[in-house]
């Protein structure tokens, strides 16, 4: 016997204007109700996490509060879930306006434009659009190879790995909104200004031969109209593989904060990584450059940090320095750079850093 059991379908093209409208909005409102009822039950989590680790560490533990032990465990079961609370909530948000800038749609925007503009432009869509690694030679040579200045292709690659959603959510998490604003702000300067510099220079031909070599690649497949059901997925698939990826690193990072701000003793830290230290900030970039890891991982460790002496801008450096100069992506980038550009690229980019570490370390 035939299964009479149909999955739901899309509005079928028998139906009147008036119908396929009902069911659009219905399906909008639907996802609107949705949303609010899950915003309302994560907030009401969210609340319950610091009365759940005093909990957790002292009731069912029978950890005392102040020992050493009982502050690491504390700190890591408060944490853990808070950060991973965070990412879920923002990534989703961010996977949602990522449906509006494809590669496709970014490339089309910065080509053509020049100087300044084009490098505030790039700065600003290497924030929301995605980029790791792994994926520098492909965007690289695209994006050059499509008219995009080789400035503004360097404020974009600056922007990505430096100011990404998931440092900025750890950083809002952990420091409050201020530091969050002020570190989106001078990480986008960074990348700007860097961007215009290195486009100033007219470094062109420090591109390996087989980049410039490459024929455009053309306008690419236009993408179809999304459907707010369309969008709602690619938050989901945005929240299932970029959080399925870093986890893990959070949770480390976590664990390695809590450890710090358990047993690290105040003042060893406030010594080496302290404001009085002048040294402490180019000595952040250095070590910060051989190091491999991304912000979910580094965010964690840096709040211990802090939490014991070091200085904002000192730590804040060398977050920094690790996802914006790490040896892996000057490696990746060596496939497309001459040696000559990479050495302007870090060297332009370190001083930034080191501003930024100084004038955090004044201000905060």
């Amino acid at each position: 016997m035939q299964n009479l059991k149909m999955a739901p379908q899309e509005p079928c093209a028998c139906m009147s204007g008036e119908q396929k409208s009902a069911a659009r909005q219905w399906s909008l409102v639907s996802i609107i109700a949705v949303t609010v009822l899950g915003v309302g039950a994560w907030l009401a989590m969210y609340m319950q996490l610091k009365p759940f680790a005093h909990w957790f560490s002292e009731s069912l533990l029978g950890l005392e509060a102040g020992t050493h032990l009982g502050e690491a465990v504390a700190f890591f079961v408060y944490d853990t879930p808070k950060v991973l609370m965070l990412l879920v909530l923002v990534v989703y948000g961010v996977g949602i306006l990522r449906s509006f800038f494809t590669p496709e749609n970014t490339r089309r925007l910065l080509a053509g434009r020049t100087e300044f503009v084009g490098n505030v432009m790039g700065a600003a869509l290497g924030v929301v659009t995605p980029f790791c690694s792994c994926s520098a030679v492909p965007l690289f040579v695209g994006f050059v190879t499509a008219g995009v200045p080789l400035g503004v292709t360097f404020s974009f690659l600056i922007a990505s790995p430096m100011v990404n959603e998931l440092a900025l959510v750890l950083l809002y998490g952990m420091f409050g909104w201020k530091v969050a604003v002020l570190y989106a702000v001078t990480g986008l300067c960074v990348a700007i200004a860097a961007g215009w510099i290195i486009g100033r220079l007219g470094m062109e031909d420090q591109l390996q031969d087989w980049v410039r070599n490459q024929l455009s690649m053309g306008g690419g497949v236009a993408q179809g109209r999304l459907t707010p059901s369309d969008r709602v997925r690619a938050g989901l698939t945005a929240v299932h593989d970029i959080v399925s990826k870093v986890w893990l690193y959070v949770v480390a990072g976590i664990a390695i904060g809590a450890a710090i701000h358990g047993y690290v003793p105040q003042e060893f830290m406030a010594g080496l990584m302290g404001r009085s230290a002048w040294w402490s900030v180019p000595m952040a970039v250095v070590i910060g450059i051989p190091m491999y890891t991304n912000a979910a991982g580094i965010v964690p460790v840096i709040y211990a940090l802090i939490g014991k002496g070091a200085a904002l801008g000192t730590a804040l450096a060398f977050m920094m320095s690790v996802v914006a100069l790490s040896l892996p992506e000057m490696l990746m980038l060596k496939k497309v750079l001459k040696v000559r550009l990479i050495a302007v690229f870090a060297s332009v980019v370190g001083c930034g850093i080191l501003l930024v570490g100084y004038l955090f370390n004044i201000l905060m």
